[in-house]
């Protein structure tokens, strides 16, 4: 701005400048013409009357600058003073000789053909009829003006000069209000009143735009928090397969610590399957498959971003859920489905046989009541089998038909005990209930069948002559039940599947120890209803110890 000003300022100063000096030399031009119209005139009428005092021998004593000329009336030139009369040609015809026999006095000015300028002319007619003329070379004038012009130069340069010098100092005294502007706070200054209008403008448009990005922060900042809360893997690409961002979960599925800048997707994950799935969604097509990342399974879901109202790609999002507990609980549904195939086709295959061979009359008499014993009990089994099922379904949906009771934890486990200590005294195994006498606000019912599975369990993979205690205490986390044996003790490996249906340890030992292998089952899912968490520890060879904590309970007692 300041140099467009000075530029401005100096082409107008130098435009009045050149229009100054050729006015003033327009102006000098035409004084001096006046000027030498004036000499001719004077110095005509004073050669007039020496000549009419002297005669024509006045002419030849006088020394002038001026071209003199004497002619006759009729144009005959009698006297030169620079050229000889014999080769000059008649006047008559002359503008100035014409006005000068008419009026008296008569001028001309015009371009000479003989002296190859332009010269000035002034007659005046004597008493005795002659005309005088004399003539003044217009270069005289030229000559001046060129004797003037150098100083004229240097005046005009220094006035350039002095011009660029005071419009430098004036585009920036102009300019300085305006970039001293302060542009953060617009509507505390003080410039020229032209600027206010630019500056209210710019006060509003700032106001928007602070508006606009206060808005797109508070949108940024809830995608954010929206995306790093998510539990499935958010990631944005461009058309370039660039990563241009992702969320907590993407960086822990995929290992990612530091962002690389401009790193390709593709290096997440250089499956040909994955690949594929990029490409085809930056083609514009909806994608989801599942796949598996660390022995997890996840369901991948792409969606491409256009750009605009256009059908240009402008990049994709890409979704990561995790469907392992899915795909987990199918195939669980899966086993489930097959183990109670096995499960109810063993004791009804059983009951179908003895049946069979009864009713063709093979059996003896004195064994029917041996084999509608084998009947029975694997009916029973049939029974227990299918009560543990409907039992689990029941846990699984919540429709239990009890209500919450206060109980006696100690009087409870006795009782549970109690119905177990035939089963016990068999193998030679001691029950026995120890801790505080602790009340609790609970289900009877699934409670019970937690202690009676847990203890069942103890007994079942029991050494001989070993023992089973139930602990109940009071911990700082809430109230403990522990069931306690020195029986085989589970493996590692088996500590986290031992609480799925049908699962056994040891399966080939399972037709021997009895039960539908459902048990822990049923006491994960109960105290799961009771809202209480159960924890196993175990040492092979050594016994078992399984703990239900009732989370945040107080005993009432």
């Amino acid at each position: 701005m300041t140099s467009k000003i000075f530029r401005s300022i100096i082409l107008v100063a130098g435009s009045i400048l050149l229009a100054s000096f050729l006015l003033i030399f327009g102006v000098l031009y035409s004084y001096f013409i006046g000027e030498l119209k004036k000499e001719l005139r004077y110095g005509a009428n004073y050669v007039a009357k020496g000549i009419e005092m002297s005669g024509i021998e006045y002419l030849e004593q006088l020394e002038s600058q001026n071209r003199i000329t004497l002619m006759e009336a009729d144009g005959t030139v009698i006297y030169d003073s620079e050229a000889k009369i014999e080769t000059m040609e008649n006047h008559a015809n002359r503008k100035e000789v014409k006005d000068a026999v008419v009026t008296g006095s008569g001028e001309d000015i015009r371009y000479s053909k003989t002296l190859s300028e332009r010269t000035s002319y002034y007659a005046v007619r004597l008493h005795n009829g002659y005309i005088l003329r004399l003539a003044k070379q217009q270069k005289t004038v030229a000559t001046i003006l060129l004797g003037i012009t150098q100083p004229l130069l240097y005046i005009l340069a220094f006035m350039f000069l002095l011009g660029a010098f005071v419009a430098n100092k004036l585009a920036k005294k102009i300019t300085e209000p305006v970039n001293n502007l302060d542009l953060e706070h617009p509507e505390r200054n003080e410039a020229y009143d032209e600027v206010a209008p630019l500056l209210t403008k710019i006060y509003r448009q700032k106001s928007m735009i602070k508006e606009q990005l206060e808005e797109a922060r508070k949108r940024q900042e809830e995608f954010e928090m929206i995306t790093e809360n998510m539990e499935e893997g958010f990631l944005i690409i461009d058309n370039k397969m660039e990563i241009l961002s992702c969320n907590s979960s993407t960086k822990k599925l995929f290992d990612l610590k530091d962002m690389v800048p401009h790193q390709n997707v593709v290096t997440l994950n250089r499956t040909e399957k994955f690949q594929k799935v990029m490409k085809q969604v930056l083609e514009g097509k909806h994608q989801e498959i599942e796949m598996e990342i660390e022995e997890n399974y996840y369901q991948l879901i792409a969606n491409p971003v256009f750009h605009g109202k256009g059908h240009e790609i402008a990049g994709a999002v890409i979704v990561f859920v995790n469907i392992t507990d899915r795909i987990a609980g199918e195939k669980l549904r899966r086993e489930f489905t097959a183990n109670v195939s096995h499960e109810l086709k063993t004791p009804l295959t059983s009951i179908s046989g003895f049946a069979e061979i009864m009713q063709n009359g093979i059996v003896k008499q004195e064994d029917v009541p041996k084999f509608a014993g084998n009947i029975f009990k694997e009916s029973q089994r049939l029974i227990a089998l299918v009560n543990d099922i409907i039992k689990l379904s029941q846990l699984d949906e919540g429709i239990l038909p009890y209500e919450k009771e206060e109980i006696s934890l100690k009087g409870l486990a006795d009782e549970v005990v109690l119905r177990l200590q035939p089963i016990a005294h068999k193998k030679g195994i001691r029950l026995e209930v120890l801790g505080e006498d602790l009340c609790l606000k609970t289900v009877r019912p699934v409670l019970e069948e937690i202690l009676y599975n847990l203890c069942d369990n103890a007994i079942k993979y029991n050494k001989e002559k070993g023992s089973v205690k139930v602990l109940i205490e009071k911990k700082v986390q809430g109230i403990a039940v522990s069931v306690t044996d020195t029986g085989v003790g589970i493996p590692l490996s088996s500590q986290n599947r031992i609480f799925e249906r049908f699962y056994r340890v040891d399966k080939s030992h399972s037709k021997e120890i009895g039960g539908t292998g459902l048990g822990l089952s049923i006491v994960k899912h109960g105290a799961a209803y009771l809202g209480a968490s159960v924890k196993v520890d175990s040492i092979v060879g050594v016994g078992t110890t399984i703990t239900v904590l009732f989370l945040g309970q107080k005993s009432l007692s």
